[in-house]
């Protein structure tokens, strides 16, 4: 069988998410505790052959037009430029995405560029240094500035930004970002903080919701929606009076699960239909034991038939899932 998998709401997922790897080189605390955490080890971890068999069988037969490339953090990989030029030369070729903190970056933007990668996202939450060194245990905010601006330099355009906003930490920033993104030429995008931290300790009324958010920039902006958002997970708004536009992505309040076109697969071959999935199809180990592309396409096809009509974070008996976001890949 050709074409999407499809789960029992007729959703198709076209869109792939790729963990290259579970390690880090930022210890932000809502993700991960000060010392790490137990990475996987490197036999677990998907060969760059098994990874683009993977990704064949997802662009030729199950209908992928997008995989982002994510982590951990990704970078971390050394091969990183061959594997994006593995995936551009997929047939059908996909959107070749990459989900990064931006370190190193600044010398392997252009790299990354010619070698096939077609979209960036880079996460900064601030733009203080005291503040980033607080958040991420690391004195790095130079590097990562210095990285955004080099993969604008090499047209990897629009650049998007994602800042997650914390009560308290640094939830008065709002304005000051959006004011640096629109100087930078970059797209900023706000993300509510969602429950899968490793520690466990997410609480809701320290979430910092979109309403709030709203409300920071309205003193300052004037957001006017833009219409067409399909199966985008930011809602994306103009400043009015600029070409300036600021995207706000509500997991957590205004879920958008109705219209999710994702899938994820984890850097040890784990096929998950939901971000906050509690069950994962193993194809790692059904690859290593001799299993066909017929046999995979069939566990992929049935690990979506499955998916649940949302992820249930409003839910009372809603459960986090085991792996945090550093190990499932954003």
């Amino acid at each position: 069988m050709v074409g999407p998998a499809l789960d029992s709401f007729g959703r198709a997922a076209t869109d792939l998410r790729v963990s290259l790897t579970d390690r880090c080189n930022l210890r932000c605390s809502y993700c991960m505790p000060a010392e790490g955490l137990a990475w996987l080890p490197n036999d677990d971890l998907l060969t760059n052959d098994e990874l683009v068999r993977l990704l064949r069988l997802g662009t030729s037969r199950l209908g992928i037009t997008t995989v982002r490339l994510t982590g951990g953090e990704p970078m971390l990989r050394p091969d990183l430029e061959t594997l994006v030029e593995q995936v551009a030369a997929l047939e059908p070729r996909p959107v070749v995405a990459l989900t990064t903190n931006g370190i190193g970056l600044a010398r392997r933007a252009e790299k990354l560029k010619a070698a096939g990668l077609d979209r960036i996202n880079v996460s900064l939450d601030t733009l203080q240094p005291d503040r980033f060194a607080t958040l991420t245990r690391r004195h790095r905010l130079d590097d990562v500035l210095a990285g955004i601006r080099a993969a604008r330099d090499a047209g990897l355009v629009p650049v998007k930004v994602n800042s997650v906003l914390m009560r308290g930490i640094n939830d008065d920033e709002a304005a000051g970002l959006v004011t640096w993104a629109g100087q930078e030429g970059v797209e900023l995008r706000f993300i509510e903080q969602m429950p899968l931290d490793a520690q466990h300790g997410w609480k809701r009324e320290e979430m910092v919701t979109a309403a709030e958010i709203h409300a920071a920039l309205a003193p300052h902006v004037t957001l006017v929606p833009i219409p067409g958002r399909g199966s985008a997970p930011a809602e994306r708004f103009q400043i009015k009076g600029t070409d300036q536009t600021v995207g706000i992505i509500a997991s957590v309040t205004l879920p958008f699960c109705g219209a999710c076109d994702r899938v994820r697969l984890t850097a040890d071959g784990q096929l998950r239909s939901c971000l906050f999935s509690l069950k994962e199809s193993d194809l790692r180990t059904a690859m290593r034991a001799g299993a066909t592309d017929d046999d995979l396409e069939a566990m992929w096809r049935a690990c979506l038939a499955a998916k649940l009509p949302g992820h249930g974070i409003n839910d009372p008996s809603f459960l986090q899932p085991r792996r945090p976001m550093s190990a499932i890949g954003g």
